[in-house]
């Protein structure tokens, strides 16, 4: 009887791993334990679209998984492995490579773990993420059943609307403290919105200044003035709402809290993608030319990888990008220089100071856009497009918002401002948006943009979104 061809992968698989592991620490490469596992394509699918073994269930995950399984089906495109950012470092690789498809997959894992480990961007990453996403699941399946699917299932389509817009660093930049009045400490022990946690400390003594500014106000027949909330502008909408909407629950606080720890965990993956895929193409390329295996594997192996790295024509390919500029960085100071890269850069970091003039001509990269009804090439410019690429990259790619005033006049309305540079934003999905955040404050939210070089601002009351220039 033949032996079945996953078993022979398996056994193979379990003599070469800890050789290709041998040889990845014999290059400087140092990673976590290590947990493999061969599983068929809806489960590796499924893991794609939902990114975590463990997360809750939504529906948008689904349509994901539809849209990347019939990619796979048509054969147009194809997920040989994921690898789980965590410690043991868990990889699951597609039923149906072949050994030495495995092994060339297994030698880039190995790398990626490398990169989450020793990039400063991961240094506050939660590692133990597996365990923890499915503790926030079974919450959130408790909260289906306590207050209704459907109750549920609208809240996260609210706060997955705005889950990208997150600052991970908040907490650990030490906020400036507000110049003019901040709450006393009577306030601050009554107002949980307004406690110490939330606000910058007030500067020695803010509280007697505030009650003087008062009673002047007081005695003049104004009304007092209240301190500005955020003291200054946030960049971590999710977190401000989370803290200061006006009509949250407690479940609907830590559904928002569940959001924004997993956006936290995915966040560094989003800031590395050319480096972190350029790192372990460069030495997967290197673990298997060292390998010993025979003419027809060198072939298939070789094979791969060309297919990993095939530029293409429409957009930039990470795999290709980020090990070509690696290369280069050895060619030009040696192995040593690119662990260090590795270790201290991002992606907008590792463009800039690493891609050049020489890089841009041989890549033959270019910037194009549509031109009445052709696309045309409009710039050649090894800087212009430098700088394009990484003010695409920059914040992980989306648009920087900031919480501009969350008692927007008087009324405790939220103003939102896009920090505009020179992008439009898309207006019809800015729109559909706009009644997320309502969902989420519960009252008039307002945004303020650039449209045509002027600016306006978007505003929705729960009815309609309505604009006006400003």
């Amino acid at each position: 009887m033949a032996q079945d061809p996953t078993q022979a992968t398996m056994q193979r698989m379990a003599v070469s791993i800890p050789q290709i592991m041998a040889i990845a620490r014999n290059f400087g490469l140092d990673f976590y334990d290590m947990r493999f596992e061969i599983c068929p394509a809806e489960v590796i699918y499924t893991l794609g679209a939902y990114g975590m073994p463990t997360r809750f269930n939504h529906w948008s995950f689904g349509k994901t998984f539809h849209k990347m399984k019939m990619a796979y089906d048509f054969n147009l495109s194809r997920i040989y492995e994921l690898v789980i950012n965590s410690n043991p470092c868990y990889a699951f690789l597609l039923e149906g490579n072949t050994a030495i498809q495995n092994e060339l997959i297994v030698a880039h894992v190995l790398a990626h773990c490398d990169f989450f480990k020793h990039n400063c961007a991961f240094a506050g990453t939660a590692r133990y993420m597996v365990d923890s996403m499915a503790a926030s699941a079974d919450r959130i399946r408790n909260y289906e059943f306590q207050y209704g699917l459907d109750n549920v299932e609208k809240f996260l389509d609210a706060a997955m609307a705005i889950q990208e817009h997150i600052d991970p660093h908040y907490r650990t930049i030490k906020q400036p403290a507000p110049t003019k009045l901040g709450p006393s400490p009577a306030q601050a022990a009554s107002d949980p919105a307004e406690s110490p946690a939330v606000l910058s400390p007030s500067p020695a003594g803010a509280s007697k200044d505030a009650a003087d500014a008062g009673k002047k106000a007081a005695e003049s027949g104004k009304d007092p003035v209240k301190p500005r909330r955020p003291a200054q502008p946030q960049k971590d909408l999710l977190l401000f709402i989370m803290e200061h909407g006006h009509f949250l629950t407690e479940w609907q606080q830590d559904i928002l809290s569940i959001i924004r720890s997993e956006m936290c965990y995915f966040w560094p993956q989003m800031r590395t993608k050319v480096m972190n895929e350029g790192w372990a193409t460069f030495w997967h390329l290197r673990i298997m030319r060292e390998m010993d295996v025979s003419p027809a594997d060198d072939w298939e192996w070789a094979k791969m990888h060309a297919q990993v790295v095939q530029p293409s024509r429409q957009s930039l390919n990470p795999y290709h990008l980020g090990l070509r500029i690696f290369e280069d960085i050895e060619r030009r100071w040696g192995r040593e220089k690119i662990f260090e890269v590795r270790e201290m850069e991002t992606d907008t970091a590792f463009l800039r100071n690493y891609l050049t003039r020489e890089l841009v001509d041989e890549l033959d990269l270019y910037l194009y856009k549509k031109v009445g009804n052709q696309w045309q090439i409009v710039e050649k410019n090894w800087e212009a497009i430098r700088d394009e690429l990484v003010h695409r990259l920059t914040n992980a790619g989306f648009p920087t918002i900031y919480v501009e005033d969350g008692d927007e006049n008087r009324a405790g309305e939220l103003r939102l401002r896009h920090a505009f540079e020179g992008v439009e934003l898309d207006i019809p999905y800015l729109e559909r948006t706009l009644p997320h955040v309502y969902t989420l404050w519960g009252r008039t939210v307002h945004f303020e943009t650039v449209l045509e070089g002027k600016k306006v601002l978007f505003s929705y009351n729960g009815e309609k979104v309505q604009r006006k220039y400003i």
